[in-house]
Order: structure tokens, then sequence, then C-alpha cells
């Protein structure tokens, strides 16, 4: 992950900049209050990107990160690869 910042009009959201190899993405995910956005910065994660755009509070989205949820959403764990891999790699 290249950048990561709160999103200005979110209580919930952080604004991700991704490279994926041969292109950049932004996507909005709802990690405020269990990531700072600087703890995000130089992961890998795991994302989708055949999605549709969406505005999510006035901010476009172009993907959706993977994460793993506690059933009461008291706990939030972002997908990372178990071995660096190449920014753009597929999931299979």
């Amino acid at each position: 992950m290249k950048q990561a910042e709160l999103h200005p009009r979110a209580d919930k959201l952080i604004v991700l900049q991704v490279d994926l190899g041969s292109q950049q993405r932004q996507i909005v995910a709802g990690l405020r209050g269990h990531y700072q956005p600087q703890e995000l910065v130089g992961r890998q994660i795991v994302v989708l990107t055949n999605l549709p755009p969406r505005n999510m509070r006035g901010v476009e989205s172009n993907g959706m990160l993977l994460a793993a949820v506690s059933d009461d959403q008291s706990s939030v764990v972002v997908l990372t690869p178990e071995r660096a891999c190449q920014p753009g790699w597929r999931v299979s």
C-alpha cells in the first residue's frame, strides 16, 4: 500500500492508494477504529478489483480489500499474503 489517510467526511473510513503493478487504485475501506493509516502504508494486502466504482461519502472507491471480521464486528484483520509477492499478482 502506497498511501493511507482518514476519510475527510466519514468516521469509519480510510482512503487507500494501492499499487497493483500496472496501475494504481484508490480503495475506501471501513478500517478506521481498527487501524491507523500509518499502520497500513507499506503492507501488501489482498484486493478485489473486478467491482464497479462506488462513491463512499463523496470519495470514489475502485476495489475492495479483503479482511477477516469477528462475529460481533469488534475485530477486523486485513488479509495479507503469507510471503512477499509482486504487486498485481492475481488471487486464485
